[in-house]
């Protein structure tokens, strides 16, 4: 078992840079750190050079004496493995281990995350360095578990080196075996783009409007992936060898163009994540939109991590300013915030928190990221904050290992999103719909989960198993059709379950090519309905209206023009409920439903907004889960995590005014350790944790 997510108590952390600082001050540091309850620190992923200074000259004397302190003093370490910032002398000596922009210009040393995972060398060197860590701090009392890097394709997500242009056509030569399969899957006949040799075929490059073959492309972005995937995987190899038994191995972050579903289940043994809300309060990103959601939204990403690893912690929180001296400049959190930003992933599944940082840099790139103490170190709100937090995290422990209830899931999975990446025409339904599902689940207090589709899930029961958990799934835009997932979903809906798609749904196959079969092609005989004719909304059309029974509500983005399947157009288990009620698409299905088994698939024609999730909700029976218990206004989130223990509310404020809400049955409330009941008044910043 974990020493960290052991599932007895939810704990904290911190990350700490014993490098930055004098060695006097470490003792004090740790000292301060137990008394507002850290007990674990993260250290080392950027310090590679403080092992080997120079090539095959190693000292391990720096960490052993910090480790020896953590050892001496009982503070837990988690160890990073340096490889997000390869130092100087490494990427003097070996230039292609550099990363590069699309018109071949070397990302140079002086930042961070400037290689690329595809250099023999980098992999090599790489294999080293975190084999001389594993081996030599491995069995370190303190040491708790590993950190892989950092943050896998943080600061940038594609990669145009030469040893990444080799890497890409070996893994299409692995992929298509012919030339003759991989001009077929790429539509290279197309511009006349057709490759006679392998030596022909290359990452994209720089072209005209900088526009690439979208086939070329979605395959790119899955050759990203892969080779982030691999050097995971090379590190986690090398770690197994030598890390105690319970120690564990993880890796930080959420960041483009990587499957974190295939990371997590091949290399890891759960997923941390770095939640900065504060990114919502950013000078140049601050939306005065209040339907913006603002920090709320970071409860999207928290959802996604989830999703991924159902078990997981925080390895970075925000505990002060953020921003570099180029960028991201915010203001100092509000009293309250870092609680409330603390208990926002709680409440999602955390049962782990590591506040980044202890102590503010006073130099480099990020000293004005702020931590927990200042320049000064001295006592200070945000110390006293992180204290009382640690009085109320030790009151949630019947919380941990409890997991998050939600009735609806939201279908993806990676080949649609990197699709939705390149593909306008997919991009401007897909952000429309995920914004809208998120908010309209937020605003009615209908939780979520995410749950991602792999192939090799697709081949298993183990899909179904994790499908059968909800009432209703929604995939908002399956425009690339993987087949292998269609079994377990059509087992799903003769099971009882409802399945609901929305527009660009079914035209593509899984190289990205448009199907010549009637839309929505592949998913036809599972929603029962024909596709004749569809169109964006004409920008000088103003609303277009969708009536469904008594309900009237605007369509986005997109109209499906839907009828049903001639096919089984007598079949009495599919029908049109709701048509559209403008333009020439007037009288036209909006929404079809087709019943198998004890289930229902629907489709509906256009793009989600949060005036149609609502309904949707409302209809299909999942809106309002717990109603029964709370009556909360939109301002407040609310997220429920569950165990054999109980059921445990955790109801979060975001504004800076207080809001009223009611608890209609008695609860207890594990903070306050009171019974409570009827009108609650919660201040600004404020977090109530119930049993209900």
């Amino acid at each position: 078992m974990s020493k960290l997510l052991n599932g007895e108590a939810i704990t904290l952390g911190t990350c700490y840079y014993p490098e930055h600082w004098d060695e006097s001050l470490w003792r004090e540091d740790l000292e301060r750190m137990f008394s507002v309850g850290i007990k674990t620190v993260r250290i080392a992923e950027f310090a590679w050079s403080k092992v080997e200074e120079k090539e095959g000259q190693f000292n391990f004397d720096f960490f052993d004496k910090f480790l020896d302190l953590t050892d001496e003093l009982g503070m837990q370490v988690i160890m990073g493995t340096p490889t997000a910032t390869p130092p100087a002398w490494l990427t003097e000596k070996y230039p292609d281990v550099l990363n590069a922009k699309k018109d071949g210009t070397l990302f140079r040393h002086g930042l961070r995350r400037h290689y690329n995972y595809n250099s023999e060398n980098y992999k090599r060197l790489s294999k080293i360095i975190v084999e001389k860590f594993a081996e030599h701090y491995g069995k370190r009392k303190s040491v708790i578990g590993w950190q892989i890097d950092n943050e896998i394709n943080c600061e940038i997500a594609e990669f145009y080196s030469e040893s990444d242009d080799k890497a890409f056509n070996l893994f299409l030569q692995n992929k298509y075996k012919t030339l003759d399969a991989l001009n077929d899957a790429w539509g290279a006949v197309f511009w006349n783009q057709t490759y006679t040799e392998w030596s022909e075929v290359h990452i994209p490059r720089t072209t005209v409007h900088e526009n690439v073959n979208p086939h070329q492309t979605l395959d790119y972005y899955r050759f990203i992936s892969d080779s982030a995937c691999n050097f995971v995987k090379m590190q986690a190899d090398i770690i197994r060898k030598y890390k105690k038994e319970d120690d564990f191995i993880t890796t930080n972050g959420l960041f483009g163009h990587v499957d974190y579903q295939r990371m997590r289940d091949e290399s890891l043994d759960f997923i941390t994540y770095d939640s900065y809300p504060n990114f919502a309060y950013t000078f140049e990103g601050f939306d005065p939109n209040e339907s913006s959601l603002r920090d709320r939204k970071w409860s999207m990403n928290l959802s996604e991590t989830r999703a991924i690893s159902p078990v997981f912690g925080i390895m970075e929180q925000q505990s002060g300013a953020n921003g570099w001296n180029s960028r991201m400049a915010a203001p100092t959190p509000r009293p309250g915030q870092i609680t409330l930003w603390t208990m926002q992933s709680i409440a999602h599944g955390a049962d782990f928190i590591s506040y980044f940082r202890w102590r503010t840099a006073t130099f480099g790139t990020e000293m004005y990221w702020h931590g927990i103490l200042d320049y000064s170190g001295r006592d200070n709100r945000r110390l006293k904050e992180i204290g009382d937090i640690d009085s109320k995290v030790k009151k949630l422990s019947p919380v941990s290992n409890g997991r998050y209830v939600a009735k609806v899931a939201v279908l993806k999975d990676y080949d649609n999103i990197f699709d939705s990446e390149y593909d306008v025409w997919h991009r401007s339904v897909e952000v429309e719909s995920q914004k809208a599902i998120f908010a309209a689940s937020q605003k009615t207090h209908t939780p979520i989960d995410y749950l991602y589709l792999t192939d090799y899930l697709g081949q298993s029961d183990s899909l179904l198993e994790r499908l059968s958990k909800y009432d209703l799934l929604i995939y908002p835009h399956m425009t690339i059709v993987n087949e292998s997932f269609l079994p377990a979903l059509r087992k799903y809906v003769e099971n009882g379950g409802k399945l609901l798609f929305a527009c660009r749904s079914g035209y593509k196959d899984v190289t990205g090519k448009c199907t010549m079969e009637k839309l929505p092609g592949k998913l036809k005989a599972l929603t029962g309905c024909d596709i004749p004719e569809y169109s964006y909304i004409a920008p000088d059309m103003t609303d277009v209206h969708v009536k469904w029974g008594d309900d009237v509500f605007t369509a986005s983005v997109f109209v499906d023009q839907l009828t049903l399947d001639g096919d089984i157009k007598e079949n009495a288990d599919s029908k049109i409920l709701a048509t559209f009620e403008d333009d020439y698409y007037k009288g036209y299905g909006a929404l079809t439903l087709n019943k198998i088994g004890k289930g229902e698939v629907y489709y509906y024609g256009s793009a989600f907004n949060e005036e149609s999730v609502k309904v949707f909700f409302d209809k299909l029976g999942v809106s309002i889960p717990f109603g029964k218990y709370l009556d909360l206004p939109k301002e407040i989130e609310l997220a429920v995590r569950e165990n054999s223990k109980g059921t445990f509310a955790f109801i979060l404020n975001y504004e800076k005014e207080e809001k009223t809400f009611k608890v209609k049955e008695k609860a207890y409330d594990l903070i306050s350790e009171e019974t409570v009941a009827g009108d609650i008044i919660l201040p600004g910043y404020g977090v109530i944790v119930l049993k209900l």
